[in-house]
Order: structure tokens, then sequence, then C-alpha cells
């Protein structure tokens, strides 16, 4: 018994050991082949793979590992993606045995994501969606199966519809409403705005009224002060960590067997901040669903988001929707909402400061088109196109991640000219597209006016020349709501409220956070009312 639990227990040992032992020897070999070999391969990639049609172009790749540990070395990792990737239309990483396409070129994006829809319109399965969906039972990140088409139909044909839209259309005016009493109690206050806080308060509070009907998880503020308390500080918090981990180049996302070690520390982020979000999300999921099965919930009509997914029957009148797949899609909810609307105006707020003239020829046109005597509405977005053009430009410029949601290919495939193997994860680079010089005039200026000429001036970009809500079978299926909600803010912030700079600062700094595409800081700024009325509001 002693020698047979010796050699189980070095045997678990040797097994523990392996993935450091496999990098180990990599990185010897690694550093060998990259000392003598620093070149990047050419068109079949080094690998032979596919007959005629080559590889993209990219990084000399090492068996097994190939450029991974090029990558581990530089941090943040999806930096050093961009790097390897600039100026060029499509290159080609091997991380592990998983090819990486990313595309700067909206010729080739639409190559992939029109032409060949088909083949490009599954997901790939990492640690970070595996918790953030709960194994996989939402929409966004789930891979191409049957469950994902199952959840699909439920957010296009029930939840996320026009009529759905246009029920909650309420909610999303009294947040509005809110949002300016929040920043009127501050200014009045001669404080300093955190616009970065104020702004995601807006957006974390429309969609908890719209999913689960409350405003708050706790009481709010302390002293019936308008404003977020620390539950729902927490919350969104919790949920933009999330959102970092997302598709964060995880090193055991392409070698597996690397998940044991955490090398990054991302799964034990993530594991904490998905218990914050669980906290928060599951007794009220859990209570309103023994609501429902026991009396047809509180007043017998779905009121919101959550209503809608409990009472959702089958073709045999039972429900739907297991109570993990609503918790799963109600997070998700989260995740896909609060981030865009409220980095892309944070971002357009501190360019405009910067540049009074277009500041200004925002506030005109506002000015023209509301008057002096009331609030903008989501009616009078057609009216405003200078501002739509401010907020498709932020977004261009300043996209809240590095690269869209990952596209797997489901066979091995040729686009444009070169090979794709099946399983390669295709990423159309937001700041490749969107900061393209050869798409793009002075293409890292903030120029509303630029848009002016298109057809139509939206936040949508089919044409793909950067990303906002993608397109094909997994495009973005909250474009009206995420566009919806960017415009009332940029409108409501900017109509209601002159905005200056604290005093002894200049510009500001226009840098990004090295570890995200965030400002370098929260914008702060001071607010003055600019209606006469809101004294009384």
């Amino acid at each position: 018994m002693e020698v047979t639990f010796s050699l189980a227990t070095a045997a678990g040992v040797l097994t523990g050991l392996l993935p450091v032992m496999v990098l180990v020897t990599a990185t010897f070999f690694f550093v060998l082949f990259y000392s003598q070999n620093p070149n990047e391969h050419g068109k079949d990639g080094g690998s032979g793979a596919g007959v005629g049609a080559g590889l993209p172009p990219g990084p000399a790749a090492l068996p097994i590992v190939g450029s991974l540990l090029m990558m581990l070395w530089r941090k943040p990792h999806f930096r050093w993606v961009l790097r390897k990737a600039e100026g060029k239309d499509i290159t080609c990483i091997r991380l592990g045995n998983v090819h990486v396409i990313v595309v700067n070129s909206p010729e080739l994006a639409r190559e992939f994501l029109k032409k060949n829809d088909a083949v490009f319109a599954s997901r790939p399965k990492t640690m970070a969606t595996e918790y953030s969906g709960r194994c996989f039972f939402s929409v966004v990140f789930t891979p191409w199966c049957d469950q994902w088409k199952k959840m699909r139909r439920v957010m296009v044909s029930q939840v996320l519809n026009h009529q759905q839209f246009q029920k909650m259309a309420k909610m999303r005016v009294e947040e509005a409403d809110n949002l300016v009493q929040y920043i009127q109690h501050q200014s009045k206050a001669g404080e300093e705005i955190n616009l970065r806080k104020t702004l995601r308060y807006y957006t974390g509070t429309i969609i908890r009224r719209m999913l689960f009907g409350c405003r708050h998880f706790g009481k709010g503020a302390k002293d019936g002060v308008p404003g977020p308390g620390e539950e729902e500080l927490e919350h969104v918090e919790a949920a933009f960590t999330v959102l970092s981990l997302i598709y964060s180049f995880c090193a055991s996302d392409f070698i597996p067997s690397l998940r044991i070690l955490d090398i990054d520390g991302h799964e034990k982020t993530m594991k904490k901040a998905i218990n914050v979000i669980n906290k928060y999300h599951d007794p009220i999921i859990e209570k309103r669903v023994q609501q429902w099965r026991s009396n047809g919930g509180v007043n017998g009509e779905p009121e919101n988001i959550l209503d809608v997914f409990i009472s959702l029957k089958d073709d045999e009148g039972k429900p739907l929707l297991r109570i993990e797949e609503i918790k799963a899609q109600s997070a998700e909810l989260i995740f896909v909402t609060v981030d865009n609307p409220s980095n892309t105006v944070e971002w357009a707020m501190a360019e405009m400061l910067n540049q009074p003239d277009i500041l200004w020829k925002a506030i005109d046109e506002l000015d023209r088109v509301i008057g002096p005597h009331r609030l903008v509405e989501e009616s009078d977005f057609p009216n405003l196109p200078y501002l739509r053009a401010c907020a498709r430009e932020a977004l261009r410029l300043h996209p809240i991640a590095p690269f869209n949601v990952p596209h797997v290919s489901s066979i091995d495939t040729t686009v444009a000219g070169f090979f794709i193997p099946k399983g390669s994860q295709v990423l159309l680079s937001r700041v490749g597209l969107g900061r393209n010089p050869k798409i793009w005039e002075d293409s890292m200026r903030f120029n509303p006016d630029r848009h002016l000429n298109e057809k139509n001036v939206d936040l949508a970009e089919p044409e793909l020349r950067f990303i906002s809500f993608s397109t094909g079978r997994r495009g973005c299926i909250g474009g009206q709501l995420g566009t919806a909600m960017t415009y009332m803010l940029l409108a409501r912030v900017l109509h209601t409220f002159t905005w200056s700079l604290p005093a002894g600062e200049g510009p500001v700094n226009l840098s990004e956070e090295e570890s995200s595409l965030f400002i370098n800081k929260p914008l702060h700024a001071l607010a003055k009312p600019r209606l006469a009325f809101l004294e009384h509001y």
C-alpha cells in the first residue's frame, strides 16, 4: 500500500508539474528560435497548412506554444497583439494551436462577416465566457449550437423587439431625468463631477430598471441624495471587471492544460467578480420565479425583462427557460449594456472640452431644436445630426475594447486568398479599423464633421469601417437600445449644463490607460445649469 500510495502521489505531482515543464522547455526553445530566426513567417505561415493558399502573414511560431510565450511576456496582452497587427490588413498569430486572425481592413472584414458569415458564426469557449454565461446558456458569447439558437430567438422576438423597446421608453426617460437631478445636486454643492461614475450610474440604472424593475439593489445613496449606493457601485465595478476579462488572451484559452496554473490570475479575479454579480442577481431572480409560479407574478402581466423571461412558455405550456438560462441571460444583459454608452460619452466630452468650437456647435444645435423650456426626448434624435456625429466619432476613435467579439471558423476555408484553418479565431480590430489612416483622413483627430456627408449619420456602421454593432448572424441585437442610451446620455449632459474644467487645469489628457482603452484618468469637470427651470427641478 505504501509503494502504491507513493507512486500515485508521485504521478499526481508530475501531472501537476507537466504544464510548468512544458512552459520551461518551450521557453528555452523559444529564445533559441527567435534569436536565430527573428523574421516573421511568409505566406505559408511556416506551417505548411492549406494547399494552394497560405496563412496570412504573422510572427514566426514555435511548435506547440506558437507565439504564446512572446505574448505572455508582454502586458497587457492585447497591446502586444495590436502592435503585431499594426499597419497590416490581416495578420495571423498562432497562440498554442489556435490561429488568431487579426483584421484591420474593412474590405477583408466584410469578406469574413458578410460573404462568409455562415462559416464564422461561432464563438470560442474560454475561461471567462464559461463563467459569464454559466457554462454557455446565454446568447452573445455562446458558440454556435441549438442553445444559442434558442436564446437568440428569445432575445430577438420577445425581449429586444420594437414593441418591448417602446414599452420601456418611460423607464428610459425617467432615468434620463434622474441623471439630470444627480448632476444638478452635485453642481449645487459646488462639487467636481466625476463623469465616469455619473455616466456609468446612468447606464447601470437603466438596465437594472428594464431588467429587474428596480433602480437600486439597496437604498441608494445615503441621506436621500440622488445617486448610486455602495451596492450599485460594487455591482457596476464587478460588471466592468468581467468585461475586462472577456477574451483577454488568457493563456489557458489556447493551451487548456495551463488552466490549473491561472498564470495571470484571471480565473481568480473572474470568480470574485461573478460572485458579486450573482450576489445581487440570484435572490431577485429566484424570488420572482417563485412569485410567477405561485400566483402568476405581481400583477399578472410582465412589467420588465425578467418577467418576460419567466412568463415565456413552450408548446406544451411549460416554462420555456430554465432558471440557469434566466440567470445567465440576465447577467449578460448587464455586461453588454453598461459599457459602450458611458465610455463613448466620457471620451466625447473629453474631446469636446479640448475643442470648444465642437462643444458649442453641438450645444447650438440642441438649443435650436429643443430650446430652453424642455428636456431632450428620444423623438428628437432624428433632428440632431451633429450630436449623432459627435457620438459616432467618439465611438470610431475611442472604442470600448480593442477587438470585436471573436468569430470562430467552423471549417477549413479560404478568404481573400488566405487559408483559414478550422477553429481559427477571427478578431476585427476596433482600433485598427477605426483609426486606419487608409480609411480615415487625419484619423487620430476627433472630427465629427467627417460624418455629416454620410447618407445616414448613425452609430451603426454596416460597411465595417469601424465597429459599432458588427453585422451578420452574430451582429449585436441590442443596437437600438445602445444607440438610444448613447444619444440620450450625450444630449442631456450637453443641453442641460455648461461644462468647464476645474480651475488651474489645462486641456484634458487624452492618453489611454495602459491596461484598457479607457481615458487615462476618469474625467472630472464642473457643471453649471444652463436652463432656468432646472433651478426648481
